[in-house]
């Protein structure tokens, strides 16, 4: 499943999670034991990053970021990027902490891996799907896949999936200094910088599940300043300037 030798890391970004934390971390382990897990909290009021603390202190294998604030997806999965290049993990999940992306489909990722430098959790891929997902929600993930796939040219079906597992090795050669996006946007933007430096993509299915606990943390605001930014870079990329 994982090559011997090859350092992995799993990265979420947390904000009022503790009702999901524990037992995610429990199931990641289960199906890959040898994974590290970085939690990425924002200051959550519920208690998220004491209890990842507590769970840390036990397990060397869980480390922990505190942030003061929310500070946006975007940022935070970032700061799970340099992690782990800071650390030399070769490696990078990166996943959301509800289990909408369940662990078990860890081992496509993983196997996906071997010939690529980026592998996406896919629900538009053949034997992908989504659950409970109202009309309004399934057309507007529909349109803004078209529509980052036609401006910036990038030959994926989820390109706003953030169930992705990363080469280490290609953050490193991708132009992350560039990125603008703070929240939602981000996984399309990152996505385009990675094409640009050259990244191999696959996709592999996976069923996109609502959270198990807790609420969402999506609101009007921040689908709209995301759509806006979707639009603002993938312009600037059909047009080449960025």
């Amino acid at each position: 499943m994982i090559p011997p030798g090859t350092r992995v890391l799993v990265s979420m970004a947390t904000y009022n999670e503790r009702d999901n934390l524990e037992l995610l971390i429990k199931e990641i382990h289960a199906v890959a034991p040898q994974a590290d897990v970085l939690v990425t909290d924002d200051n959550s009021p519920d208690g998220t990053g004491r209890l990842a603390d507590q769970l840390a202190s036990a397990d060397p294998r869980i480390h922990v970021i505190h942030r003061a604030g929310k500070l946006g997806l975007g940022t935070a999965i970032l700061a799970g990027m340099h992690f782990a290049m800071e650390q030399d993990y070769d490696w990078l999940i990166n996943m959301d902490a509800d289990f909408s992306h369940h662990p078990r489909y860890l081992p496509p990722l993983f196997a996906g891996m071997q010939r690529h430098d980026l592998v996406i959790g896919s629900r538009y891929v053949p034997g992908g799907g989504t659950l409970n997902w109202p009309l309004s929600r399934q057309l507007m993930s529909w349109g803004i896949n078209v529509l980052v796939r036609f401006l910036m040219r990038i030959r994926a079906r989820d390109t706003s999936g953030g169930y992705r597992c990363y080469s280490v090795a290609l953050l490193r050669r991708t132009d992350l200094k560039k990125l603008i996006s703070r929240g939602y946007s981000f996984q399309e933007e990152v996505l385009y910088r990675c094409r640009r430096a050259g990244c191999k993509i696959a996709e592999t299915p996976i069923l996109f599940e609502d959270r198990r606990a807790g609420d969402s943390k999506v609101n009007l605001k921040e689908v709209t300043r995301s759509l806006s930014t979707i639009l603002l870079l993938g312009l600037q990329a059909f047009f080449g300037l960025d």
